[in-house]
């Protein structure tokens, strides 16, 4: 057998797919498999999803590419529906969740450059956090797995332990510039930080003069039944990284700040030759036509409580093999007794598509679209996929 021509830096799982329909994807020869992984919470209106369809490739007729050096209408308009829609005052567009994360650490040591504290540029991020894979990123992640190999960490970053607070505070110094958080670790396990906490990060920060980053790639876009996640808390941040699921499958990610936290960035600071594209922003509006439908969130959290209801019954049948159940909205993680990545398999084998992530959990992040028959059918391949590994006797 051949070597792949590709780095071998992802352990592919031999299966191949030629073409998607909603919650469904369909590989080479022909085998159909409910998608509950979502390309990673990224297809958040399912697989050729026909206003998304049809507003790309009405794009890519026109225009596909002329840079940042001109005016882009889409871009425009898009940036305007985000600001209208959350705390924000401008926006900076990005291609990746991880570039749309280095603008954000940017705009806070800017900030305080220009407020004439350039010694402040620490940023306070907590044990499970994932921010991406630049150099930047990983070193605001802090897992070892991820630093190990590619020299010094990046300098600036303080990592905390997940919601403790007190190590929070007692971590700010004169050379701190802001606290970064995901409102939900996704990658880091379905860790959701308590509502109560967030609301706390807020006012510390807020006593101290630094800024609040949120880190809403994963959880954002409706994925909890919020058009973000920390709305949940009732408090707003001060810069706000998204990506994934507002480009619906093509790549974009964007950089929310206020008008006080982005003063900094001025022409010639930063810039991007892909980001904000013609094509990006067709599907990024389009995403946003119907996930800011009348009652399309409120859906979202109905299903999700319809999910986690029907996972906690596997998970009494199963204790064996489900230890808990995790997350809100469409942004569910289950909790393994034994491997995750067993269960994964499992579900796999049922043609049930899942994510692992830290903490020994599966990660369930179906479209935002999913049917109420579709996670029917989940729940009844996530049981008999608990069946197989379950040691207890079943039934009488």
């Amino acid at each position: 057998m051949s070597s792949s021509a590709l780095y071998q830096t992802f352990a592919r799982i031999p299966l191949a797919f030629d073409h998607g329909e909603g919650s469904w994807l369909v590989t080479t020869d022909g085998a159909r498999y409910l998608d509950f992984a979502a390309g990673i919470a990224v297809n958040s209106l399912g697989h050729a999803h026909p206003h998304l369809v049809a507003a790309l490739t009405e794009q890519a007729a026109k225009l596909w590419h002329i840079s940042n050096l001109y005016e882009i209408p889409g871009q425009r308009r898009l940036g305007e529906r985000l600001v209208a829609s959350t705390f924000a005052d401008k926006v900076f567009f990005t291609n990746s969740g991880a570039e749309a994360l280095e603008c954000a650490i940017k705009t806070a040591r800017r900030y305080h450059f220009v407020s004439g504290n350039p010694e402040r540029y620490r940023i306070i991020t907590f044990e499970g956090a994932f921010h991406g894979r630049t150099l930047a990123t990983i070193a605001a992640g802090g897992q070892a797995k991820y630093l190990e190999g590619f020299g010094p960490k990046v300098e600036g970053f303080d990592q905390v332990p997940f919601n403790d607070l007190e190590a929070a505070r007692n971590a700010i110094t004169s050379e701190t510039a802001a606290i970064l958080v995901e409102p939900i670790q996704g990658e880091g396990g379905i860790r959701a930080f308590p509502l109560q906490s967030l609301k706390r990060l807020r006012e510390i920060c807020d006593d101290h003069g630094i800024l609040l980053l949120l880190d809403e790639v994963q959880c954002g876009i409706g994925r909890t039944g919020k058009l973000f996640a920390h709305e949940w808390a009732e408090i707003t941040p001060d810069v706000m990284a998204i990506a994934k699921g507002i480009g619906g499958g093509f790549p974009m990610g964007a950089c929310l700040a206020t008008d006080e936290a982005a003063k900094g960035m001025t022409a010639g600071v930063h810039g991007t030759t892909f980001g904000g594209n013609p094509l990006a922003m067709a599907v990024g509006n389009a995403v946003l036509d119907v996930v800011l439908e009348d009652g399309f969130l409120e859906e979202i959290s109905r299903k999700g409580l319809m999910l986690k209801q029907g996972l906690a019954s596997v998970a009494d049948e199963f204790p064996d093999v489900l230890e808990e159940i995790r997350g809100t909205g469409l942004m569910l993680g289950l909790k393994c007794k034994g491997s995750n990545a067993a269960l994964q398999t499992a579900m796999r084998d049922q043609k049930l598509l899942s994510v692992t992530a830290g903490d020994n959990v599966v990660r369930l992040l179906p479209p935002l679209t999913v049917s109420d028959e579709e996670i029917r059918d989940a729940l009844g391949r996530i049981r008999a996929a608990a069946m197989t590994l379950s040691t207890e006797t079943v039934g009488a």
